[in-house]
């Protein structure tokens, strides 16, 4: 496959996402949900099966006033609820109200605005974080290879690649919460840190082959030598994927409501991550080499 010949095709694909994402979360932003903004999460149960319309409940909540409440079916018998700023008094108002018709408590949890600011500051703080530390590593680790490229210009196309895997699932969920109402939470931010991961696992397979080539193959042009190390490591790189994906996809299908946006952020990323390291990368590497040359 001669797919450095064919990288400016991919770019534009790329490109286009980027803008896509970006514009995205430029124009409506990311809906943070109570991990973030602070508030309260109770999960309820019927353990009869009679579980009331979602307009029903919301309706005999009206008298105690909570801010931003929004009510969900979890499962065929769960509800969800979300509100914020709330207290144990409240919290108990709340249940009096609910078992009146049936409703256990499942689950309870209540997060302080202070908390979920302070939250939020660390989680990008880690994600930036792993980003440099990624980049950094890559390019010691590559600290012996100085011909054609330097160590550091490894680095820079990792970060690159990553930064290509993160904006696409933060687009998409941009749009999702614009659209959808879709929140983002802590899991929002794992599935991120598991994409960063993932990514940078499959870059790195490249990129090593890479420089086993630059010593079997000296007199190979550097083009031709990236090209040829993506095709040795393809199909390798797409198994590992495609394994990872179907039991995603199986687990979206299939799992519980409570993950299935956790899994929806790994599906999105790790597919792209897996593009991004083999048509995305290994091209960024050639093309930089090209610029140098010419």
């Amino acid at each position: 496959m001669n797919i450095i010949g064919k990288r400016k095709i991919y770019y534009i694909i790329s490109i286009i996402l980027i803008f896509a994402s970006v514009l995205a979360v430029l124009m409506w932003g990311l809906k943070f949900g109570i991990d973030f903004k602070g508030g309260a999460m109770l999960e309820i149960a019927y353990p009869d099966g009679k579980r009331p319309e979602i307009k029903q409940i919301t309706e005999s909540l009206i008298l105690l006033n909570l801010n931003d409440l929004r009510v969900s079916p979890v499962g065929q018998n769960n509800i969800s609820l979300r509100f914020r700023e709330t207290d144990e008094n409240t919290h108990q108002a709340i249940m009096r109200i609910l078992a009146a018709n049936g409703a256990e408590e499942r689950r309870f949890s209540s997060i302080g605005p202070t908390i979920g600011a302070e939250l939020k500051q660390n989680s990008i703080k880690a994600i930036i974080l792993v980003l440099l530390g990624i980049s950094l590593y890559i390019a010691w680790a590559f600290r012996n290879v100085s011909q054609p490229l330097g160590s550091w210009r490894y680095g820079a196309v990792t970060l690159a690649a990553l930064f290509h895997d993160l904006i696409i699932p933060i687009g998409l969920f941009a749009y999702l919460g614009h659209f959808y109402g879709v929140e983002i939470g802590t899991n929002f931010i794992v599935a991120l840190l598991v994409i960063l991961g993932f990514s940078v696992h499959d870059t790195i397979v490249v990129f090593d082959r890479v420089r086993e080539n630059l010593k079997l193959h000296s007199s190979l042009e550097f083009t031709a030598l990236v090209n040829k190390s993506v095709n040795q490591t393809i199909v390798r790189s797409v198994n590992t994927s495609l394994t990872v994906l179907l039991t995603l996809l199986a687990l979206y299908i299939f799992g519980g409501e409570s993950l299935q946006y956790f899994i929806l952020t790994l599906l999105v990323g790790i597919f792209f991550g897996t593009y991004s390291s083999i048509f995305i990368a290994s091209p960024l590497l050639a093309s930089w080499f090209l610029k140098r040359k010419s």
